[in-house]
């Protein structure tokens, strides 16, 4: 009986250290759907899978809290309003994919400030796979077969740069459950150019992480043991952009030979909101994201913005 008493203790022990030990590192995945948000809903911006790997880093800057290194592979795919074979020629936007690795480092200050700055080289075009992948989706879930892709833009290849700065704002008024941020961000690139301005802000049902701990920004790996967290909160972001290129629209900048491209709408109004989640080692969230009219062609009535739903899981190890 002693003996099984020692085993069980000695059990306990063991699961409570595990528990209770730092988790540098997050491994998770990013899928985005518009079928996430209505099954009548699938256009444009029409599917993305990102695969994520982020580890804390070195730091020695007392005014900085955490350093996050990243990677990610990736592949988003577009396409037209219309997808049946009566519509192979009336494309409101181009059928195009877009795959990418990504390299990335990510800071988090102790004022609750964020700088994030990541780094692509990609394909976008018949090479980035786009087709393949949409048509086998749709096989796998017996939807609607997809028509057009033969129209899809030409080959060319990604080199992206990209930085996002947030700040908190009134810090002084400090709350446990609600808080606000100013927050920027620009690309730059031979598919994306553009910058966008908003605000961000989160309201929680528990109360609220410091940022440079939420998974607000991908921040929940840590140095120092944590015991029993849990983060329940809701998070809107209207934001301002504007596109000054888009290469899965405009098709390459390096040649015309795509079947069909627009012009930009450069000016839009985006918006986010969602619901995201921790439970110790576990991260997960959804999110709505609305995208305002990106395309201008007079020739074109259907064109508008459009919506979609993002998922997030997440998963934290020692």
């Amino acid at each position: 009986m002693g003996s099984k008493n020692c085993f069980i203790a000695l059990f306990l022990l063991t699961s409570i250290l595990g528990f209770g030990q730092a988790k540098t590192t997050e491994i998770g995945f990013i899928t985005d759907n518009d079928l996430y948000t209505s099954s009548k809903n699938d256009m444009y911006y029409t599917n993305g899978l990102e695969l994520f790997y982020r580890f804390l880093s070195k730091n020695e800057n007392e005014k900085i809290n955490k350093k996050i290194t990243e990677f990610r592979l990736g592949q988003y795919i577009y396409n037209p309003r219309y997808i049946n074979e009566t519509s192979v020629d009336i494309n409101d936007r181009p059928f195009v994919g877009y795959l990418f690795a990504e390299a990335g480092r990510n800071y988090f200050y102790q004022n609750e400030s964020v700088l994030k700055t990541d780094f692509q080289l990609g394909f976008l075009g018949p090479n980035a796979l786009g087709k393949e992948t949409q048509e086998s989706f749709h096989h796998i879930i017996g939807y609607k077969k997809v028509y057009g892709w033969e129209n899809q833009i030409h080959n060319a290849f990604g080199v992206q740069a990209h930085v996002m700065y947030s700040k908190k704002l009134f810090p002084s008024k400090h709350n446990d459950f609600i808080d606000l941020h100013f927050q920027s961000e620009a690309n730059l690139g031979t598919i994306f150019t553009g910058v966008s301005t908003g605000f961000l802000t989160r309201i929680g049902f528990k109360k609220l992480l410091p940022v440079y701990d939420s998974n607000l920004h991908d921040a929940s790996v840590s140095a120092t043991p944590q015991y029993n967290i849990r983060e329940f909160y809701f998070y809107a972001m209207p934001s301002v952009n504007y596109q000054f290129y888009d290469a899965t629209i405009e098709g390459s900048m390096f040649n015309d030979t795509s079947p069909v491209t627009f012009d930009l709408e450069p000016l839009r109004f985006n918006a986010e909101f969602g619901l995201k989640y921790r439970h110790n080692n576990f991260n997960m969230s959804y999110s709505f994201i609305y995208r305002g009219r990106e395309l201008n062609d007079p020739g074109i009535n259907t064109n508008s913005g459009y919506f979609y739903g993002s998922i997030r899981l997440g998963i934290l190890l020692k």
